[in-house]
């Protein structure tokens, strides 16, 4: 087939390339780090308005929906035909900046080729990326056979209510049709296929106060939860032992605890939040079930002790098949944009896990940034060159969407 050319000769993807300008990436992107997000403890609203002016700007359609006072999640739209489209997914959060920055961590600059700021890496260079390829499709004119969308959604660094809220409306929706997904998280520019979840596990140990000087008289819930994360630790080990060539495997993470009212007191209560990552078929409410059976058989809830349990937080994985055309799209689109993408899976958690689970639909997470040595790091900061690079490499996956991709369910 013959590559489509504009009406001055040229192939519309060298028109759409031509129009990524570096600047513009890095004016969006510094914009979008100074606007904040800080989660828990603030609001995106500031960051979804610089999306919201920008793409109005850029002539693409756009929508919010307030998940909670102060948190809109935000959608912006590049009109195509009747098939199903690409979408984008994004968020507008970051996590708290901490302190022992160089500069102030929302005041970003440039240097050596990098712009450094709170959100620079996890996500908003991805973010910029995702805005600059569409403004560039539609200012060469290009002719897409289903739409191409960026969702951006709230509070995806803590409990993830706004990607909740994203699919529960997509599934009432009879005009969503998008037939894959491209996480904008940053991976390196690798594309990864898979990604482990995430659970978050609260535990409440309730026993009996007494007299440290007999002890017997009371029941020790700091003594019980201690024995409770032995099992935890047993589980872990358990799981090391089956590694899964692309994602390894879950694990128990022993986070917060605390308990007691005093050295000389039997401990009444203790506390216990663990987080549990989990492979793509993994169920947190069964594994908590299993947890529950395990803590009753050694006699752990007994004799005046009393364990509560509950999943607080829950984020499913997914895998694509490494054969599905969403992953050869990406490999070859990043190659035409200069890089070289190994397919790898991700032991981190995104949203897109909701996106395969909820609407049923493929999904693949690709982005600048380092998620390892930047996200969430102090003095973080993603390199210029790999989000030009990932301007393009997104423009071209919207151009080349295989136009004969099932959507996920209306």
């Amino acid at each position: 087939m013959s590559t489509p050319l504009d009406s001055e000769g040229k192939s519309v993807e060298d028109s759409v390339l031509g129009l990524i300008s570096e600047a513009e990436l890095v004016s969006l992107t510094t914009a979008l780090v100074a606007a904040g997000g800080e989660n828990p403890g603030g609001t995106e609203e500031a960051t979804v308005e610089v999306l919201r002016n920008f793409c109005l700007g850029a002539g693409l359609e756009v929508s919010t929906d307030t998940v909670a006072p102060g948190r809109p999640n935000f959608t912006a739209v590049l009109p195509g035909g009747t098939s199903p489209g690409i979408l984008f997914l994004g968020h507008s959060d970051v996590v708290p900046a901490g302190t022992g920055w160089e500069r102030p961590p929302f005041e970003p600059y440039v240097r050596d080729g990098r712009l450094f700021g709170r959100g620079s890496t996890d996500m908003k260079g991805g973010l910029a990326a995702v805005l600059i390829a569409l403004k560039a499709l539609r200012d060469a004119g290009a002719e897409l056979p289903g739409n191409a969308a960026l969702a951006c959604t709230v509070d995806e660094e803590d409990l993830g209510i706004g990607i909740r809220a994203y699919t529960a409306a997509a599934l009432a929706d009879p005009t969503f049709s998008y037939s894959a997904c491209v996480v904008a998280e940053p991976t390196d520019l690798e594309t990864v296929i898979g990604c482990r979840g995430d659970s978050y596990i609260e535990l409440k140990v309730t026993g009996k106060s007494a007299h440290s000087g007999r002890p017997a008289d009371g029941r020790n819930a700091i003594g019980a939860a201690a024995k409770i994360l032995d099992l935890v630790r047993e589980d872990h080990t358990r799981l090391q032992a089956d590694l899964d060539p692309l994602l390894g495997a879950g694990t128990w993470n022993i986070g917060l605890i605390s308990g007691g009212t005093g050295t000389s007191m039997v401990a009444a209560e203790c506390t216990v939040s663990l987080d549990r990552r989990l492979m793509p078929d993994d169920d947190a409410h069964l594994i908590l079930d299993k947890l529950r059976a395990r803590i009753s058989e050694a006699g752990i809830d007994s004799d005046g002790i009393t364990v509560e349990a509950t999943v607080t937080m829950e984020m499913p994985g997914f895998r694509t098949p490494e054969s599905h055309p969403l992953v050869a799209n990406a490999v070859a689109a990043l190659a035409d944009a200069g890089v070289t993408s190994p397919i790898s899976g991700w032991t981190a958690a995104c949203d897109g896990g909701f996106v395969a689970r909820d609407l049923d639909m493929p999904a693949i997470v690709m982005g600048p940034g380092g998620l390892n040595d930047q996200a969430h790091q102090v003095n973080e900061s993603v390199s210029i060159a790999e989000i030009v690079a990932a301007a393009k490499a997104y423009a071209l996956m919207c151009l080349r969407h295989p136009a004969g991709l099932s959507p996920g369910p209306a």
